[in-house]
């Protein structure tokens, strides 16, 4: 089944279709507008949603959990765990279940450590990058915002112009270690850090620049929708990418330092082959940390002041802050 396929499944009658504007504002979204989350809130909540059983929530589960919220008279209740884990906030619409949040860990670690191992031979420097690239593209562009519409192709475009373009990023500093056989350590070590940064950074800005160009809904505070902001889709994307950059950033430097420092003790010289093994384990409890860490550290309902929007935006209202769905 295709990726449009499994939005348009039996959920999509229910959730609605993937590009309209829902009939009624999520229940989690009402619940993140009235209730201003602290930082550390957000990371718990996150610690939640991460969960890796969340990928395999049934079609029965969520459909019950959104019939009770439907009722619910009690408006500023929190939807459940499966709700907030599968179910768009924009669309309403089912989110695919590889590229749920809670399977971004487990598809990630694996992928980040393949990209910063010395690899010989290009395919196996370039299929990694391309895989992790791809992926990236297809989380940032179904998890982002979906207030606007876009046309099937118009998104295609846009992904493969994303992970063209990073993937380039990433394979630069692989291909210069093995034609100049750079032989420094630090340069060796944070040359692809600082590559996949910049790729993590341009897949974000490429897969979500139709926020910028197009503009995304901007809500008062019950939720009515005033208007498509582009003011307000740049920021979005600009928090996003700041959140990537800290969690590939965080987590390709912590393992280079930490099997720097190992390979000069006696336990490596003795068992060579342990390097692999502590550098993969490292890359897995840094990103476990840092996947919560960095999707927490801003909002996923995010505040704009509404003098800051575009004159365009004249929907009356006497709410000074507005507020906009920034996307994970």
């Amino acid at each position: 089944m295709s990726l449009e396929q499994e939005e348009e499944t039996q959920p999509g009658r229910l959730l609605g279709r993937r590009d309209a504007v829902p009939a009624f504002i999520e229940p989690n979204v009402r619940f993140w507008i009235t209730e201003r989350q602290s930082f550390i809130r957000r990371f718990l909540q996150w610690t939640e949603l991460l969960d890796p059983t969340n990928v395999f929530i049934s079609v029965e589960s969520i459909e019950n959990s959104r019939q009770l919220l439907c009722t619910n008279e009690d408006v500023s209740s929190p939807a459940s765990a499966d709700q907030r884990a599968t179910v768009h906030p924009d669309s309403s619409n089912l989110i695919p279940k590889l590229f749920r949040p809670a399977a971004f860990l487990p598809f990630m670690a694996p992928t980040v450590f393949l990209s910063m191992t010395p690899l010989k031979g290009i395919k196996s420097v370039i299929l990694p990058q391309v895989f992790l690239c791809a992926y990236m593209a297809a989380f940032n562009s179904i998890n982002g915002n979906r207030s606007y519409t876009c046309k099937p192709l118009e998104r295609s475009l846009l992904m493969a112009g994303a992970v063209a373009s990073s993937t380039f990023l990433g394979v630069i500093p692989q291909f210069v270690q093995m034609k100049y056989g750079l032989t420094g350590p630090w340069i060796k070590r944070l040359l692809p850090v600082i590559f996949l940064v910049q790729a993590s950074g341009m897949n974000v800005y490429m897969s979500r620049s139709l926020e910028s160009i197009k503009g995304i809904a901007v809500m008062d505070k019950e939720g009515n929708v005033l208007g498509h902001s582009r003011i307000a889709g740049t920021k979005a994307v600009r928090e996003t990418l700041a959140s990537r950059i800290v969690l590939f950033g965080t987590s390709a430097l912590i393992p280079e330092v930490f099997t720097y420092f190992f390979k000069r003790t006696q336990y490596f010289r003795k068992n060579p082959g342990s390097l692999w093994i502590l550098k993969l384990s490292c890359t897995v409890l840094a990103m476990g940390l840092m996947v919560p860490f960095s999707f927490s550290i801003f909002p996923q309902i995010g505040q704009i002041q509404y003098c800051s929007l575009e004159e365009k935006i004249q929907s009356p209202t006497e709410e000074t802050e507005i507020f906009y769905h920034r996307g994970v």
